[in-house]
C-alpha cells in the first residue's frame, strides 16, 4: 500500500528519517551546552589547569610556565575580551605561584610574566576585533534576509483556488540569499507562477533574479497570453545579460478551471501528482533557457495540462535533484514526493526538505527551491472537531435535515409560522401549537 493511500485512510505515512527524530528531546540541551561552551572560556581554563598539573607533577617550571600563555591566546577565539582578560590574569597569577614554588630566578620570572602580559593584551585586542566582525556579519545577514524576503515574497497558504507551499534554501549560508527565484501571483488572467535558476552565484545571480522577477510580475498582469509573458522576460534579459548568462525557468498559468498552461525554458520538468501517481511533465517541444533564444533560434511552446480537484504540481530547481549523498547518488525527488503525499502542501514540502537534508548529510551545496501547488476538491471532508465541521453539522445536508424532522425528532426551537394555510404552520403540528397557546392564555 502506498503512503498516499495510507494517508487517505487516515494513517500517517512512515518516514525513513523517523529514527533520527527519536533523539530530538536531547537536541536543545546539546545546543545549549555548545552555546555555553562557545561563549565561556572552558577550553582555555582547562588548558591552563592541565599545564599547571603537569608543572606541579614534573617540577620543571621554567619549561612549562611559558605554555600558560596559550590559555589567553585560545580564549581570544572562543569568548569576549572579558573572558580573555580573566584567563590571562589567572595564568599570570599561576605563573608567579609556580615560579616562586620551583625557585625560578627573578630575571627568568620577569621574562615569563612579560610574555604572559604581552600575549594577554594581544589576545584581548584580537577578541575585541573578532566580536566586532561577528556583529558586522550578523548585520549583513539580517540585511540579506530582509532583501531575500523582499525579492522572494513568500506566498500565502491559499492563492486563488490553490493551496500553496514554498521552501527556499540558499547555499551561501552566510548571506542566506542565492540565484534561485520563484513567484506566484493572482492576475486578471488567472494565477500565474514562475520558478527559475540563474546561472552562477553571488551578487550577479541575485541581480539577474531581481530583473526576472520584476519583469514577470509586471508582464503577468499585462499580457493575456502566457507566451507573451515569457517573450517579455526574454527581451529584457537579452538587453541586460552577457553572452554567457542565462536563466532556466518554468512559467505556468491557470487561465480557467481544469486547465493548466506550462512554458518550459530549459528547466527541470515539473512533477504532476494525480492520485498516487507522480509523473514528470516533459516539455513537448524543448526550448532554450531564457536569454539564449537569439543564439538557439528556437521559441518555447505552450503546453496545456488538465488539472482537476486533488491534483498537485511541484516546481523545483536543480539544487534539489542534483543534491548528492556520501556515495555521490542524486536525490530521487519523484520517489520522495510519492512517499510524502499529504492533503496539506506545507507538510509535503517540509517532509521533502527534511529528507533532502538527510540525504546530503545536513547542508546543501547549491541553492534549492520547492514550490508545490494543489487544487483542493470542491467539498473535502472536514477535520473532526474543527470549526468547519461544526458549521456543516449545524447547517446539515438535505438528508440530515430530513432525518432531523422525522418521527420522534424534536421540532426546531425557532420554527416560524408560515401563517394560515402555509407550510410548517399548518397541519397537526400547527394546530397543536395553537392549542397550547390558547391554554396558556
Amino acid at each position: 500500500m502506498s503512503h498516499a493511500r495510507q494517508h487517505r485512510d487516515g494513517h500517517r505515512p512512515v518516514r525513513r528519517f523517523r529514527g533520527r527524530g527519536a533523539g530530538r528531546p536531547s537536541f536543545p540541551r546539546i545546543r545549549a551546552l555548545a552555546h555555553w561552551t562557545a561563549g565561556t572560556p572552558v577550553l582555555p581554563l582547562l588548558l591552563v589547569c592541565v599545564i599547571t598539573v603537569i608543572d606541579v607533577v614534573g617540577g620543571t617550571s621554567l619549561v612549562w610556565l611559558p605554555m600558560l600563555a596559550a590559555g589567553p591566546a585560545l580564549a581570544a577565539a572562543t569568548c569576549g575580551w572579558r573572558g580573555v582578560a580573566g584567563v590571562g590574569l589567572l595564568a599570570t597569577l599561576l605563573s608567579i605561584v609556580l615560579g616562586v614554588r620551583d625557585g625560578v630566578t627573578g630575571g627568568n620570572l620577569v621574562a615569563v610574566l612579560a610574555v604572559m602580559a604581552s600575549v594577554t593584551l594581544a589576545s584581548i585586542l584580537a577578541g575585541a576585533v573578532r566580536a566586532r566582525r561577528e556583529q558586522v556579519l550578523a548585520a549583513v545577514r539580517s540585511v540579506a534576509e530582509t532583501a531575500q524576503h523582499a525579492l522572494l515574497q513568500p506566498p500565502p497558504a491559499t492563492v486563488g483556488p490553490f493551496q500553496v507551499a514554498v521552501h527556499y534554501s540558499a547555499a551561501a549560508a552566510e548571506a542566506r540569499i542565492g540565484g534561485d527565484l520563484y513567484a506566484l501571483i493572482p492576475t486578471p488572467y488567472g494565477v500565474r507562477m514562475i520558478v527559475g535558476d540563474v546561472r552562477g552565484k553571488g551578487l550577479a545571480a541575485v541581480k539577474t533574479a531581481v530583473l526576472v522577477l520584476g519583469v514577470f510580475r509586471e508582464a503577468a498582469y499585462d499580457e493575456p497570453d502566457l507566451l507573451a509573458v515569457v517573450g517579455r522576460i526574454e527581451r529584457s534579459l537579452a538587453r541586460n545579460l552577457g553572452d554567457d548568462d542565462f536563466v532556466t525557468a518554468v512559467v505556468a498559468g491557470h487561465p480557467e478551471p481544469g486547465r493548466l498552461e506550462l512554458v518550459n525554458c530549459g528547466h527541470a520538468p515539473p512533477l504532476l501528482v494525480r492520485g498516487s501517481d507522480v509523473v514528470a511533465v516533459e516539455p513537448a517541444r524543448p526550448a532554450p533557457p531564457l536569454g539564449l533564444r537569439a543564439l538557439a533560434g528556437e521559441a518555447p511552446g505552450l503546453q496545456v495540462l488538465p488539472f482537476g480537484d486533488g491534483d498537485q504540481l511541484l516546481l523545483y530547481t536543480d539544487g534539489v535533484t542534483e543534491a548528492r549523498d556520501a556515495d555521490r547518488a542524486f536525490y530521487p525527488l519523484a520517489e520522495g514526493l510519492a512517499r510524502h503525499l499529504y492533503d496539506d502542501p506545507t507538510r509535503t514540502v517540509a517532509a521533502l526538505h527534511e529528507e533532502l537534508l538527510t540525504h546530503v548529510g545536513g547542508r546543501l551545496h547549491d541553492d534549492a527551491a520547492l514550490l508545490l501547488l494543489r487544487k483542493p476538491a470542491a467539498a473535502e471532508p472536514a477535520v473532526p472537531g474543527s470549526a468547519t465541521d461544526a458549521g456543516r453539522s449545524a447547517a446539515g445536508s438535505p438528508v440530515r435535515g430530513a432525518e432531523a424532522t422525522g418521527p420522534g425528532a424534536p421540532a426546531p426551537a425557532a420554527a416560524p409560522s408560515a401563517g394560515p394555510g402555509g407550510g410548517s404552520g399548518s397541519g397537526a403540528g400547527g394546530a397543536g401549537g395553537a392549542g397550547e397557546r390558547r391554554r396558556a392564555a
